[in-house]
């Protein structure tokens, strides 16, 4: 816009100049002169009016599209400065930047739970799509309109896929599911990219969120049941381990005394029988050498031991048949 206002004044000073010049020669009787600043002033004048408003200048996130005596040239007019003929071509130009839309609107689950819906659509239109735009639409309102209506029927038909309740316990599934639906109906038949679909709120009837309240609560008090119940139970089973320890620990204990006490019983037995065993083999080998002895003793054996061990006297006392005299035989040997 400084350009063009830079270049209008250009204009205007060189018309002052000439006009102000072929006064001064025509004053000074210098027809000629006066008559060619004349004509160069109206060229100045000719040129204001066509050149500024010729000139075009497409800021950054512009797009223009250009319409030829009404119809729309092909080619698209991105960001920089452009000269064409203001009467014959005029300049439509659309904002490239991402475009903001905040929607409301009503939708119904699949059990017929109603809810209100609020919903942020940012969308940009393909600047090289600019003429399709023009030509399709003619405006950006209209196709804003036309995106718009979609999202919102694709959107509404997305949430009556689900229940209520799993819409509420899902809800953060939702944005994404929404945003795909209308990226695939959108997409680039109305010539833009979808740049992001966001729910931000959604609200049901005040009974039903009462009844999800209510519902909530008496889960949460089923869950804090549960949970206490559990404790009950995991504390009795503790216990339960405790005591089965313990008399585990105790079945050990004597266990292990049974087992020595069985063990000293058993070395007890161990000795017992050896001593018996030794007591056997001695009593044998004492039968053993009896009878060997017995077996090697002879008549002649047992007389001379006897006279070995006679001391020469004879007993004093005689039993048999003379023993009723009572008579004690006198020592022979004095």
């Amino acid at each position: 816009m400084e350009f063009i206002i830079m270049i209008a004044i250009v204009l205007i000073a060189l018309g002052v100049l000439c006009f102000g010049g072929a006064v001064y020669a025509f004053a000074r009787h210098k027809k000629g002169i006066a008559a060619g600043c004349a004509l160069l002033g109206v060229v100045m004048a000719i040129a204001l009016l066509i050149v500024p408003m010729s000139i075009h200048v497409i800021q950054s996130g512009e797009v223009a599209v250009v319409k030829h005596l009404g119809k729309v040239k092909d080619e698209e007019r991105m960001a920089g400065t452009y000269f064409d003929f203001w009467i014959t071509d005029k300049y439509e130009v659309y904002d490239a930047t991402v475009q903001t839309v905040d929607l409301t609107f009503s939708a119904y689950s699949a059990d017929a739970q109603t809810m209100d819906v609020t919903m942020t659509l940012q969308y940009q239109i393909i600047p090289e799509k600019a003429s399709d735009v023009a030509t399709q639409y003619g405006t950006l309102s209209i196709l804003q309109n036309r995106i718009t209506s979609v999202s919102t029927e694709k959107a509404k038909s997305v949430l009556s896929k689900d229940k209520a309740m799993d819409i509420i316990a899902n809800r953060a599934q939702m944005s994404p599911a929404v945003e795909e639906s209308i990226i695939a109906a959108i997409g680039e038949n109305y010539f833009v990219n979808v740049v992001a679909v966001v729910l931000t709120d959604l609200t049901f009837t005040d009974a039903f969120e009462l009844a999800v309240e209510e519902k909530m609560i008496a889960e949460q008090a089923k869950l804090k049941a549960e949970y206490d119940n559990q404790t009950k139970v995991a504390q009795a089973q503790a216990e339960a381990d405790a005591k089965l320890a313990a008399a585990t620990a105790e079945i050990q204990i004597a266990q292990a005394q049974a087992d020595a006490e069985l063990k000293k019983a058993q070395a007890k037995i161990e000795i017992a029988k050896a001593e018996a065993e030794a007591k056997k083999v001695a009593a044998e080998a004492e039968a053993e050498a009896n009878r060997i002895i017995a077996e090697s003793l002879t008549q002649e054996i047992l007389d001379k031991i006897m006279a070995d061990k006679w001391d020469g006297k004879l007993p004093t006392v005689v039993a048999g048949a003379d023993a009723s005299m009572g008579m004690m035989l006198p020592d022979m040997t004095e």
